[in-house]
C-alpha cells in the first residue's frame, strides 16, 4: 500500500532506511527529467546533480517543515544544486534572452525527450527553468515562485518567451497548438 510522503519521512527519521529508498524511487524520475531539461540534455551532469539532490534530501529531512510538498522542496534543492554547478562550470550551454534561434522543421509529433532536451539549449536558463516546471513538473505559478524565488509576473514572462521560442523552433504558430 503506498504511503504518504510524510509517513515515509517519519519512518526514515525513525531509522527505517527502506523508507528513504521509497522516497527516492517516488521522485527520481521527475527530478532527473527536470535536471536533464535544465542541462539541455547533459544526462551525466543531470544524474550527478540528482544524486547530490537526494543526498541533500536525506541529510535535510530532519529540518523539512512541510511548508510545501516534498516534490516542490526537492525541485528547489535540485535547482539550487544546478545553480551551484552553473556558477562553478562553463560546461553548460546558454543563449541570451534576446537571441531567437533559427527555426527547425520538425513535426510536433516527433517531439520526444531527446528533442526537447536539445531544444532547451535555445532557451535562457530562466525560460528553461519555468517552462520545465510548468509543463514537465506540472507546477502552478505559485509553486514555481516558491522553487525559484521569482515574482509571479516574471515567471509568466519567462514562460511566454520560452513558449514562443519553442514554437519558432518547431515552425509552429502558437495558436496552432
Amino acid at each position: 500500500m503506498p504511503k504518504s510522503d510524510n509517513e515515509l519521512i517519519a519512518r526514515y527519521l525513525a531509522g527505517e532506511r527502506a523508507a528513504a529508498g521509497e522516497l527516492v524511487k517516488r521522485y527520481q524520475s521527475a527530478i532527473r527529467q527536470f535536471l536533464r531539461r535544465l542541462t539541455a540534455g547533459d544526462h551525466a551532469l543531470a544524474d550527478d546533480i540528482a544524486q547530490e539532490t537526494f543526498i541533500r534530501m536525506l541529510t535535510g529531512l530532519t529540518t523539512f517543515r512541510g511548508d510545501s510538498s516534498l516534490g516542490t522542496w526537492l525541485h528547489t534543492v535540485a535547482y539550487r544544486n544546478f545553480l551551484r554547478h552553473v556558477a562553478n562550470n562553463s560546461r553548460l550551454q546558454f543563449v541570451d534572452d534576446d537571441q531567437i534561434p533559427e527555426s527547425a522543421a520538425v513535426a510536433p509529433t516527433a517531439m520526444n525527450d531527446i528533442l526537447v532536451e536539445q531544444m532547451m539549449k535555445h532557451l535562457s536558463l530562466n525560460e528553461r527553468l519555468t517552462v520545465t516546471l510548468t509543463f514537465s513538473a506540472g507546477m502552478s505559478h505559485s509553486e514555481i515562485a516558491e522553487v525559484t524565488g521569482m515574482p509571479l509576473g516574471t515567471i509568466k514572462s519567462h514562460i511566454n518567451r520560452g513558449k514562443k521560442k519553442l514554437a519558432a523552433l518547431l515552425n509552429v504558430e502558437e495558436n496552432d497548438r
